[in-house]
Formats: structure tokens, C-alpha cells, sequence
């Protein structure tokens, strides 16, 4: 477990344990309120467990188990504690009666027992979820750069707030955030894995949206992994590739690396739905009660994501680990050697 754990050279924190929390908040509060500005999102309660076996939850790469129990005083009924609120979102904002171009957002906290943890990793999940719905027309990656452009608006004025409070905190985001699709790549870069790429590409861009994550590339693999039921990766775009989904990375100086803040993108339509079960051969979800809700039209047509709570902290403080701006569970082994490297874990 220690090798995975990345120890900066003469790693010293920007701020004490005091001024650190109070920045924290400050961080969140600004950016909450700079991001459902900028989208146009309402702020809504969400679950932090949902019953089991109604396709509800995100199994993410489709191999995570969710953290599960039953409740007494239900009938021993079997539920499980979310790994983030994709689906719910979707069904939320039809229950509610949201209009086109109205969106949710939430805090969610999740637990991901299979995650791997290292420097930017723990099984404790926390970050704004949001869901907004879409014209039908609006399917398309025009509609997810200009998105893109409005969170990456965002994330640049909560930067200068921070530096603006915190004078030994530098603004390094650039003003522009570059696109690439995650053929074009594959293409630039063919002999290196999809983690290596990102890195390259961050390292000269800076800030990046890699489009189109979860379909089969030009080598016959995928960039990285996505179920098959919420993010829409096989509609061809008009950038040449595939996908109407993506990641915003940013180049950390502290890790040295590419650095994942959100995965967001437009959602599977019934059409889409039933191609990409077929791709994965997960045929048989289409019995569960959100799928059919999806393939009977119940559902509007929308798009989102998740913009992690402590991978922001982490880049506006230039900390080196999760664990520097949110509690966790760590091996004994990476505390020890977090400590050696002057790295405080809450």
C-alpha cells in the first residue's frame, strides 16, 4: 500500500490546522454558490443510503460492492449506502417537476470500500452531485463544452478568492480550459497508458476536458471506466470522437500530475441505454425499476456530474493528501510515512 503513496520533495503546508478548516469552508461555500450560479441549480437534499436492487445506485466501474444492511424496522429490507447520486439526480428532478434548463445540486457523501487509496483516494467520497434537464435537442458537445466552460469559470473565481484571502497561495489556472477527445489521445500519444496521456496533455495544458470516457478506443481499449447507464459514451460528437461525457483535469504542482476535479457529461437516452447494456452485456438491468422508468420516457433527458469537495480543497491549499482536508481511514503504514514527510492527516 505505501508504494501507491507519492511523497513531495521538501513538502511544507501552506496553512496551520486553524486557518486550514476555516479555508476549507470558505472554499466550499464560494464555489457552491459560484457553481449553481453559473449552471443554474437549486440545492436539494439527497440520501445517503437507497434500497437495494432498483438500479438505483452507481456501481461505477460495475465491480465496486456497496456497503450494505438491513433495516429492522422494515422487514429486515436489504439497503446500501450510495456511491454517488447519478441515477437518484435523474429520477429527482422528474419527481420534482424540474423545467428544461432547471438543475439540482447536493452534497453527497459516499463510501466506496474498493477504492484504492493513495494521495488522492479514500474510501470516504464527498462531492457536489448535480443533475440539470435538457431540450433535446440540447444532446450534443456544444452543449457539454459551454457547460464545461461554465464550471471552469467557476473553479477559476473561487481560486482568486482563496489566493485573494491567502497571500502565500498563487492563482495558477490558466484562462482558458483546452478540449481533446480521448481518440485524438490515443492518437498523440499511442504507445503510453491513458493515466500517461493525461498527465502529458496537463502538463502542457494545464487545465483539460478529455471528451468521449468509456467507449472502445482506436487500440481496442477504453480511457478509463463508466457504467453503462448514466453517462452517454458512444454518440458520436462533432470533435471527431465518440462520447458525450468527459473529465476536468488540472495540473497539480504539488503531485506533479494530471489532477481529476469532476466527471460529468450528458445522459444515456433510451436508445443509448440499450446499446451500451448491450456493449457490456448487462441486458438484464433493463428489469430494474430506473430502467424502465428510462426506456418508458419517464425520465427527462438531462446531463451532470460530480465535482469532488475534497479534490478542490486539496488543489486551491496545495496539499499533498485527501486526508489533509478531510478525515479518513488510512494504512498504518502511509500515516507513518505521511508524518516523516511533514504531511498532517486530519
Amino acid at each position: 500500500m505505501a508504494s501507491k503513496l507519492f511523497i513531495p520533495s521538501s513538502y511544507q503546508p501552506k496553512l496551520g490546522l486553524q486557518d486550514l478548516e476555516s479555508a476549507i469552508k470558505d472554499i466550499k461555500d464560494f464555489f457552491e454558490n459560484s457553481l449553481a450560479s453559473a449552471i443554474g441549480l437549486q440545492r436539494v437534499t439527497a440520501p445517503l443510503f437507497v434500497r437495494s436492487g432498483q438500479g438505483i445506485n452507481d456501481d461505477l466501474n460495475g465491480i465496486e460492492k456497496p456497503v450494505q444492511f438491513c433495516v429492522k424496522e422494515d422487514g429486515n429490507v436489504q439497503v446500501e449506502i450510495v456511491q454517488s447520486l447519478a441515477k437518484w439526480k435523474r429520477m429527482a428532478l422528474a419527481r420534482y417537476g424540474f423545467q428544461m434548463g432547471q438543475g439540482l445540486y447536493t452534497d453527497m457523501n459516499a463510501i466506496r470500500p474498493d477504492e484504492t487509496i493513495d494521495n488522492t483516494h479514500s474510501i470516504y467520497v464527498d462531492q457536489w452531485d448535480w443533475e440539470k434537464v435538457l431540450r433535446p435537442e440540447e444532446r450534443n458537445v456544444k452543449m457539454l463544452k459551454d457547460t464545461v466552460r461554465a464550471i471552469y469559470g467557476a473553479l477559476c473565481r473561487t481560486e482568486f478568492h482563496i489566493a485573494s484571502e491567502h497571500p502565500n497561495i498563487r492563482p495558477i489556472l490558466p484562462e482558458d480550459i483546452f478540449f481533446i477527445t480521448s481518440e485524438e489521445l490515443c492518437t498523440r500519444y499511442p504507445d503510453l497508458h491513458p493515466r500517461q496521456r493525461e498527465d502529458l496533455i496537463c502538463a502542457e495544458h494545464k487545465a483539460v476536458f478529455v471528451i468521449g470516457i468509456g467507449g472502445k478506443l482506436p487500440d481496442g481499449e477504453i480511457h478509463d471506466g463508466r457504467a453503462p447507464d448514466y453517462d452517454d459514451w458512444t454518440t458520436p460528437n462533432d470533435d471527431g470522437g465518440c462520447g458525450l461525457n468527459g473529465d476536468i483535469l488540472l495540473w497539480n504542482p504539488v503531485l506533479e500530475r494530471s489532477f481529476e476535479i469532476s466527471s460529468m457529461g450528458i445522459r444515456v437516452d433510451p436508445s443509448t441505454l440499450l446499446k451500451q447494456l448491450e456493449i457490456r452485456g448487462l441486458q438484464h438491468r433493463t428489469e430494474l425499476p430506473f430502467h424502465r422508468m428510462l426506456l418508458a420516457g419517464e425520465l427527462p433527458q438531462t446531463m451532470g456530474g460530480g465535482i469532488g469537495q475534497s479534490r478542490l480543497c486539496m488543489f486551491f491549499l496545495r496539499t499533498a493528501h485527501v486526508g489533509e482536508v478531510a478525515c479518513g481511514i488510512w494504512p498504518e503504514d502511509m500515516v507513518r510515512q505521511c508524518a516523516e514527510a511533514n504531511i498532517r492527516l486530519l
